[in-house]
């Protein structure tokens, strides 16, 4: 009988070395294909099941995809500054905004029309999860539009 162990025993394994990709390839280029990978199978299955009108814009709107995909995948995303993600920045601060004012808006509306039997106290009451996640959006897309208003502007040239 053997009781030595054989863990050390020298393998194939042992001695491998894993290829290196000879190119990095850039996340929205991965997007893009990625994406591409997913809808054409899907847009061939379901192009022949659909009418015929139909399947047209769908194969359409699958080649705009391309297109589109194509162009966002030239994109280098080094080369974007500071600076020039402060005008997204500060729409998606207003979108909060908006959005949270406009749910809280149709909030009101939903309680004073189907729920008018309550009391003020009962809707609160009952409704209180809503209008904190609401509120909640509201002050973080101010908090966005504050950071923004607060952050210095490069010095230009004269």
């Amino acid at each position: 009988m053997d009781f030595e162990s054989k863990a050390n025993a020298p393998t194939a394994t042992d001695d491998i070395e894993f290829a290196q990709p000879t190119t990095t390839r850039k996340p929205l280029e991965l997007l893009r294909d990625t994406e591409a990978l997913l809808r054409r199978p899907t847009v061939a299955t379901l192009s022949p099941i659909l009418p015929p009108k139909l399947s047209d814009k769908f194969q359409a709107s699958s080649s705009l995809a391309d297109d589109s995909f194509k162009e966002l995948a030239e994109i280098d995303l080094d080369t974007i500054s500071d600076f020039e993600l402060r005008p997204v920045r500060i729409c998606v601060g207003f979108s909060f905004v908006g959005f949270g004012a406009l749910m809280i808006l149709l909030l009101l509306l939903y309680l004073n029309t189907f729920h008018a039997e309550l009391s003020t106290g009962e809707k609160i009451r009952q409704y209180w999860y809503q209008y904190v996640w609401f509120v909640s959006l509201g002050v973080t897309g101010m908090f966005i539009l504050g950071r923004e208003a607060m952050r210095p502007m490069p010095k230009r040239r004269k």
